[in-house]
């Protein structure tokens, strides 16, 4: 009897190792795409506009995009599931847009003393293969994040705030890419 269930333990244990979830790692992207161009990214931010009654005018901070340009293609290296080639050779070329840079008050002392503060960075970008010209996907107001606190011990910087948000924004852009969602 004992045998019989260890049997059919084993058996539900192979069958589960054989079959699996699905769940996978890799990459999601046609065989014809292995190769990605990243343009340098636009700044778009109306630096004039009256946003909010909250926020009157849209921050900016100058040189951003290549900011963003830059963490993006590190990000696409590191990941590894696409090159980095340049737009003749590209099978796919992505294309962006900085369209917001905020920073929200988070959470107040008793003295209404803004103690955190969140960045978010925004883009509008578009992926495309230049073989056909083809728009494979495009998205708009997608964005990076990070909070930072202005006092106590985990006081930083709204510098490393805005880094640790580029790099956000990048993982999120080539998770998009890659894994198409």
């Amino acid at each position: 009897m004992v045998k019989k269930i260890y049997f059919l333990l084993c058996m539900i244990f192979f069958a589960a190792m054989l079959f699996g979830c699905g769940y996978t790692t890799g990459s999601l992207l046609p065989a014809d795409q292995r190769s990605i161009y990243v343009d340098n990214f636009k700044n778009g931010i109306d630096v004039g506009k009256e946003n909010t009654e909250y926020s009157k005018y849209a921050l900016y901070r100058p040189g951003l995009e290549n900011d963003v340009t830059l963490a993006v293609v590190d990000r696409f290296t590191f990941d590894g599931n696409l090159k980095i080639a340049n737009r003749d050779n590209a099978d796919i070329v992505l294309t962006g847009t900085l369209s917001d840079y905020r920073k929200e008050a988070l959470r107040y002392d008793n003295a209404d003393n803004v103690e955190e503060y969140r960045v978010k960075i925004t883009v509008d970008m578009e992926l495309i293969r230049p073989r056909d010209n083809k728009v494979l996907w495009h998205e708009k107001a997608f964005t990076g994040e990070s909070t930072y606190n202005t006092t106590g011990r985990f006081a930083t910087s709204e510098q490393l705030a805005r880094d640790e948000a580029v790099e956000d924004l990048a993982r999120r852009v080539v998770e998009r890419t890659v894994e198409g969602w």
